[in-house]
């Protein structure tokens, strides 16, 4: 099995659920505490291994790339300031020369899409998708550690209650191993009460190379897109999947609550925040 070096990040979206707040600025960069979304993730993927990032574009994203790069006016102003905690945060964040590749999706065409705009920087090798809107901080080192158990294609999954599988993408679930599990059937938000299971994909991926070839064909699905999930289905005609029910809980920063309650999380996390912010919290809630 080859090793999973690459990881793409899909960046185009226009963030429509978060107007006006994005017209300006984008979804991946408003920040959960003090670190934009984007960040987080990136971070998730450096801790499990993860050696080259692949971010699918847009416009108005060019911010993005500048977050990621040295910002010489800035980091002068720490140093001569003698805020060297502040510029050594700075460069720990900072990937090494090389590890970040941009690449553009000229239109708004669906995930599939915009993976499939990343395949001449891919290249033949296998490797793996974060959806940026999806904080779950651990899951990709629990998918390298499935991936390297299986080979194959790695899907990570989350249960719901069954009255939410309509929202989603659904996996069918075989034969079981421990955390992981064959996926024999995939469906892209069923009607309610027609899911296979309460198995949601939740936004971290493992491919093989070969999905591109699949998505060359551009053939859309639902709404119109070009869906991954369709590209995966066919590919399972001849690969193998496999579902892994990540350990903890993911935070979908894309809805409004799914972004506060990001917030609130890892603020209790931090040490310097927890004891005010409970504090707070109470206050608030003995106004209601």
């Amino acid at each position: 099995m080859k090793p999973i070096r690459k990881a793409v990040l899909p960046v185009a979206g226009l963030g429509t659920r978060f107007l006006p707040a994005t017209k300006a600025v984008p979804k991946e960069m408003l920040t959960v505490v003090d670190r934009p979304v984007v960040q987080h993730v990136v971070d998730e993927a450096r801790e499990a291994g993860i050696e080259h990032f692949i971010f699918v574009t847009g416009r108005g994203k060019a911010v993005i790339e500048d977050h990621f790069d040295i910002a010489f006016e800035l980091d002068r102003t720490l140093v001569e300031r003698g805020k060297q905690a502040a510029y050594d945060e700075l460069k720990k964040d900072l990937p090494q020369a090389g590890q970040t590749s941009f690449t553009r999706q000229q239109a708004p065409l669906g995930l599939g899409h915009a993976v499939w705009c990343a395949r001449e920087i891919v290249g033949d090798e296998p490797f793996a998708v974060l959806l940026p809107d999806m904080l779950s901080r651990g899951c990709m080192a629990q998918m390298l550690a499935a991936y390297e158990r299986h080979g194959g294609n790695v899907v990570a999954v989350e249960e719901v209650a069954p009255e939410e599988t309509h929202q989603y993408g659904i996996v069918s679930v075989g034969e079981t191993y421990g955390q992981t599990f064959e996926i024999t059937g995939m469906v892209e938000k069923p009607k309610q009460g027609t899911a296979p299971s309460n198995y949601i994909i939740s936004g971290r991926y493992i491919l093989q190379p070969e999905i591109f070839g699949i998505l060359e064909h551009g053939k859309k699905g639902a709404g119109g897109e070009i869906q991954l999930t369709d590209a995966m289905i066919d590919l399972m005609a001849e690969q193998s999947f496999y579902g892994m029910r990540y350990e903890g809980r993911t935070y979908d920063t894309g809805s409004k609550l799914g972004f506060l309650t990001a917030n609130v999380a890892y603020a209790l996390e931090r040490p310097d925040l927890a004891g005010p912010l409970k504090a707070e919290i109470a206050k608030l809630l003995a106004d209601q």
